[in-house]
């Protein structure tokens, strides 16, 4: 149990190169999390609605820190190709450049310094908690969409696309290496019932 405690303590630690009080190089934590989100996720994931389930807050609370992401010209509102009474937020080419002083930058560079053996175990083993903590929860787990239940390839094509069944929509390849709120971890329907 101790182990367990330190991790925890070290994971609270990290937290402060992303958690912070006021701001960091204009932007607010949470702002800072939006960007980053919304310049990693999938079409899907790119709405007030989406980022409202990344962030863990209201519409309104999205819609204001959607308004100074708006307002510094970081992301525009854009109509949505899947859905024309409803938007998708696009990070700008200002805000992709602006990510590079993204505060979490250094935490990433270092764990980018481990071995990749290190840096897969670190992934694995952090991901496998979270999951059946959202799962317990009964939470959204936003990841890759390449790992999700709800993609299956599409053998309709001679080159190789995918579909998601929850949107019933043509995925491209490279799309199911970016973050999707709507994502589900296969088995997690199994663990949800030894849980409940």
């Amino acid at each position: 149990m101790r182990v367990a405690t330190e991790v925890v303590e070290l994971l609270v630690k990290s937290a402060g190169t992303w958690l912070f009080e006021g701001h960091q190089f204009g932007l607010s934590d949470r702002e800072w999390m939006a960007l980053r989100f919304l310049a990693r996720a999938n079409r899907f994931s790119r709405t007030p609605s989406a980022l409202a389930i990344f962030l863990g807050t209201t519409r309104s609370g999205t819609s204001e820190i959607a308004a100074q992401l708006r307002k510094k010209e970081l992301v525009i509102p854009e109509p949505s190709a899947e859905d024309r009474r409803s938007i998708t937020l696009c990070v700008t080419p200002q805000g992709r450049k602006f990510l590079d002083r993204d505060p979490i930058n250094a935490l990433r560079d270092r764990i980018a310094a481990l071995t990749i053996d290190d840096r897969s175990q670190l992934r694995h083993s952090l991901r496998r908690v979270l999951v059946q903590s959202d799962v317990a929860q009964r939470e959204h787990n936003t990841d890759i969409c390449s790992g999700c239940i709800f993609l299956v390839e599409d053998g309709a094509r001679s080159e190789r696309q995918f579909k998601c069944r929850r949107f019933r929509k043509a995925i491209a390849s490279k799309e199911t290496a970016l973050l999707c709120t709507y994502f589900e971890e296969p088995g997690s329907r199994d663990l949800a019932a030894k849980t409940a």
